[in-house]
């Protein structure tokens, strides 16, 4: 019987999950969930998902310019498998997690460096330094059933053509289920939110007139041109 219900749950899958970028009400980040971060920043590590929120206003597509805001003096890049949620996840344990899944999407999580240490040696929130516009560039969809294993995802990201990232999805922390089920006990994950599971290490500042580029497996490559405001 359970193994019933987990089938019927994955059936009813959300089918509009493709249009998440203007569906989704919310984008959910964790930070610090590679141990290489952990170890290159002599940090504890963490014991519980580090979770922060990101306006929907921040998605970028490619053929559009990342945009850096004035009022920002150091932005990094950070490169990271999107978890695309297919329908509403409440309370979920991590062994039905995955059947709350509606496919993924390869992501940068841009974060403005200068903002975001300030934040943190005050204890203020993070929202300025990790929500501002075009801070969340994404691919298109990756259905489900395209990805054989989430937790074995090779990523890469250079700039101007200098490899700087370079991790895999297996070295997450808290993997997808981990997140999801710790998430859903906070609040609703809606159908067409997006997870950013975090990046490995190698994120630095990047500026004006940079060529990004970053990709994940055979799945997903992104290309995205860097101007000012």
């Amino acid at each position: 019987m359970v193994q019933l219900t987990r089938i019927l749950r994955m059936a009813c899958r959300d089918q509009n999950a493709a249009n998440f970028l203007n569906e989704g009400k919310k984008i959910v980040g964790v930070a610090l969930n590679y141990m290489d971060v952990v170890k290159a920043r002599n940090v504890p590590v963490p014991t519980e998902p580090l979770v922060f929120l990101k306006p929907t206003s921040s998605y970028l597509q490619e053929g559009q310019p990342i945009v850096l805001p004035k009022v920002f003096t150091k932005v990094a890049y950070e490169v990271e498998l999107g978890v695309v949620i297919g329908k509403t996840c409440k309370n979920v344990s991590k062994a039905d997690a995955m059947s709350y899944v509606a496919g993924y999407c390869l992501a940068l999580d841009l974060t403005a460096q200068c903002n975001l240490g300030a934040a943190r040696a005050a204890g203020h929130p993070w929202t300025l330094g990790k929500g501002f516009d075009t801070s969340t560039p994404v691919s298109n969809f990756i259905p489900f059933d395209q990805v054989k294993d989430p937790h074995n995802l090779p990523l890469w990201l250079t700039v101007n053509g200098v490899v700087k990232q370079k991790g895999c999805t297996g070295d997450l922390i808290f993997k997808v289920p981990d997140i999801i089920s710790y998430v859903s006990k906070y609040m609703t994950l809606e159908p067409n939110d997006l997870i950013l599971t975090g990046t490995p290490n190698g994120s630095d500042a990047f500026k004006a007139g940079d060529v990004i580029e970053c990709g994940m497996a055979e799945l997903a490559k992104l290309t995205f041109q860097v101007c000012g405001e």
